[in-house]
């Protein structure tokens, strides 16, 4: 029998074990230091067992996935490394940076198990085990940091584990992971809380700037409503990276302030087919550290029901409707839906649905 140990039944903890759960020679073992979790997780059927007890919880483990909060990984590390851990069990982790958990890995040690870094790259907008899901990570890329002295089998043993995830499995130095990971989703989030901030100053002295953002602007600010104690962490323990990119975007910026300032009509223009070439390569439709949204628009009459019509005809269809919102609706004026869903198969279902109905569905 092969024990998986989670520590953080959460979201991406969750999912974890609910790949794992019900294979074959397979037990998945959760654990929270609050009863009232462990009882969920049971009763949920995410895991086959629970306990309060980290030791319990680690010492019977072939596998230990840390899926706590970065800023308690190290914590978490130490505790688990003092433990008698079954020979060959594997340690990994799910957070976002990676140097400084595999320096804490190598200081630390244990003569029993191996530390091997994971990251996941997939997520949702919901959070807690109750959004714990088989398929998050499918189609999704899951990097593995092993270290140089890593040895090969155990680098097999936790990727042939993670084949049941059905996640697309990618090897990378870990410092060359928070790298590429800081500029990609570390340095984004970052630009959207900056410029969110920037319009809520202005709009200190003119209301207007609120009232027009909507739309366009808030959806692709939409990341800097993230949790801010997470992202707190995760900024804190890549910041030599961060500081790093951050030159380089100010060194961006400075180039569009030189441009402004000459009236550099072909360099800006330029810029714009540059990164509209660029953007054009990225793939479509894969799942990654940004999460995707699926939404879209359509007008509707102030009729009473109207709403209710709509999201019962899709529901009879099977479509899964994650979150709707009416963004207008005055009397004789048409309002506008918003209807989010949680995949583009969903989303491009609901629009050949509602032109059945209808209804013209604009991105």
């Amino acid at each position: 029998m092969t024990t998986v140990t989670i520590f953080g039944v959460g979201l991406i903890g969750g999912s974890l074990a609910l790949c794992f759960k019900g294979k074959p020679g397979m037990k998945v073992v959760g654990h929270s230091v609050r009863r009232s979790s462990v009882e969920k997780y049971v009763s949920r059927g995410v895991v086959d067992e629970a306990t309060t007890s980290m030791r319990e919880a680690a010492e019977q483990a072939d596998f230990i996935f840390l899926c706590v909060p970065v800023g308690e990984l190290e914590s978490y590390l130490e505790q688990i490394a003092g433990f008698d851990l079954k020979p060959g069990c594997i340690i990994s982790d799910v957070g976002s940076t990676k140097a400084s958990i595999a320096a804490c890995a190598r200081k630390l040690g244990n003569r029993n198990a191996v530390f091997i870094g994971g990251h996941p790259m997939a997520g949702s907008e919901r959070t807690g085990v109750e959004a714990a899901t088989s398929i998050l990570f499918e189609n999704a890329f899951y990097v593995l940091t092993p270290e140089p002295s890593t040895p090969p089998e155990a680098l097999t043993r936790l990727t042939d584990l993670l084949k049941h995830t059905r996640a697309h499995i990618v090897t990378v130095d870990a410092e060359k992971h928070d790298e590429i990971v800081g500029a990609i989703s570390h340095l984004p989030h970052i630009i959207a809380v900056a410029l969110v901030n920037q319009i809520r100053r202005y709009n200190e002295q003119n209301g207007l700037y609120e009232l027009l953002a909507a739309g366009g602007f808030r959806d692709i600010t939409r990341i800097a409503s993230s949790d801010p104690a997470l992202w707190r962490d995760i900024l804190i323990h890549n910041r030599e990276v961060l500081l790093r990119l951050m030159r380089d975007w100010n060194e961006e910026t400075g180039r569009f302030i030189r441009m402004l300032e000459q009236a550099d009509t072909a360099g800006i223009e330029e810029a714009f087919r540059m990164s509209g070439e660029f953007r054009s390569r990225l793939p479509e439709r894969r799942k990654g550290m940004i999460h995707s949204i699926y939404e879209c628009y359509i007008d509707v009459p102030d009729h009473p029901g109207i709403i209710g019509r709509i999201a019962t005809e899709l529901g009879n269809r099977h479509i899964n409707l994650s979150n709707l919102q009416i963004i207008e609706s005055r009397e004789e004026v048409p309002g506008v839906l918003r209807l989010s869903f949680r995949t583009q198969e969903d989303l491009d279902h609901a629009i050949a649905s509602l032109k059945e109905l209808g209804y013209t569905a604009r991105y």
